[in-house]
């Protein structure tokens, strides 16, 4: 079965890099435990563990930026899952499409580019 080929950590965790299923942007990271690895094969909907809540949570569930999963790859050694998906709004919760909005500039981070929605909006202040 698919599963047990994964290398997930000693935590029963494994890394998931998030793209465009089009572009390859990387849109984010996040965590899935073996359980949000078969939800998210199931519904095709991007489903995480939250380590500091210590829960799963679906992409989208309170914002509405929903991750529709297109596919699933692993790298060669099985410790690492990258998601391909159709992306609604934007994927880091500051309100961008990306989480990788800032660059390192004259040894500074800088925002390069605009916010898609209003974090406090959508998430309370």
């Amino acid at each position: 079965m698919y599963i047990d080929e994964l290398k997930f950590n000693e935590q029963g965790l494994i890394p998931a890099v998030v793209c465009d299923a089009e572009t390859n942007e990387v849109l984010m990271v996040a965590w899935m435990n073996e359980e949000a690895v078969r939800q998210t094969v199931e519904t095709r909907k991007a489903t995480y563990y939250s380590r500091s809540r210590q829960k799963m949570w679906v992409k989208g569930e309170s914002s509405g930026n929903v991750q529709k999963v297109q596919w699933i790859r692993i790298d060669c050694d099985a410790d690492v899952l990258q998601l391909g998906v159709e992306q609604t709004g934007g994927a880091c919760h500051e309100g961008y499409r990306s989480c990788f909005f800032r660059e390192l500039c004259d040894g500074e981070w800088k925002t390069f580019c605009e916010r898609c929605f209003d974090p406090d909006e959508v998430y309370g202040s």
